[in-house]
């Protein structure tokens, strides 16, 4: 797919081609947290049955993780949607990350750091919608303004075709859907955390909220 390529327009056309089938389709969609899940589910559940797969070895510490696990548990439960959701929960070893993290630990969010971790995520995503026999596989993630969409849907195409499971092609920033799932979140009080989940990203906000304090203590 070329650079130009209109993620949402490639979901819109395939949404399109399925809606109505008597046998929906069924979706292994990766999800990083609730906030990021709850408009994707809006969106998607009528479209697909849908099994959330909360695979995230980055999110760091481990009560982190547990407390997003058990917060996107607890919005399925209370969710109104067209059909039940399942949820597998991913095995939880940091060392996954590390591994991949290796050397670029320095980097800013958004750098090829972040390009491995969504390689690391949709690669495991990939081989579990295989191996549970889905249609498709997909990511929360291009939700987020700070996610790049052309590199998840680039990784997600290379392990679409790695795996021999179909990857859909999304970015669901689009038609304000950041913006519904900021809503959401407010409606179902859900947590949504300061940084994206990693040691390196939650360090990088604690030294800019000390140095914005340092700067107001020292007018």
């Amino acid at each position: 797919m070329s650079n130009k390529e209109n993620y949402q327009l490639s979901l819109e056309r395939t949404l399109k081609s399925i809606e109505g089938l008597e046998n929906k389709k069924t979706l292994l969609l990766h999800a990083c947290c609730a906030p990021c899940s709850s408009y994707v589910l809006e969106y998607l559940s009528k479209y697909f049955d849908i099994t959330l797969f909360f695979y995230n070895p980055n999110i760091y510490p481990e009560e982190e993780f547990r407390f997003r696990e058990d917060e996107l548990r607890r919005l399925i439960g209370e969710m109104p949607l067209p059909s039940g959701v399942n949820i597998i929960s991913g095995r939880y070893d940091p060392s996954e990350f590390f591994d991949i993290a290796r050397g670029y630990e320095e980097l800013h969010e958004g750098d090829e750091r972040c390009r491995r971790c969504y390689a690391l995520r949709l690669e495991e995503s990939a081989r579990a919608a295989k191996e549970g026999g889905f249609d498709y596989f997909c990511t929360t993630l291009s939700i987020s303004p700070y996610k790049n969409a052309e590199w998840l849907n680039t990784i997600g195409k290379e392990m679409s075709e790695k795996y021999g499971v179909g990857y859909l092609f999304s970015d669901f920033k689009k038609k304000n859907g950041y913006k519904r799932s900021c809503q959401l979140s407010e409606q179902y009080s859900l947590y949504r955390q300061d940084y994206c989940g990693c040691v390196f990203s939650k360090h990088a906000v604690e030294k800019r909220l000390k140095k914005s304090a340092d700067q107001c203590g020292s007018k």
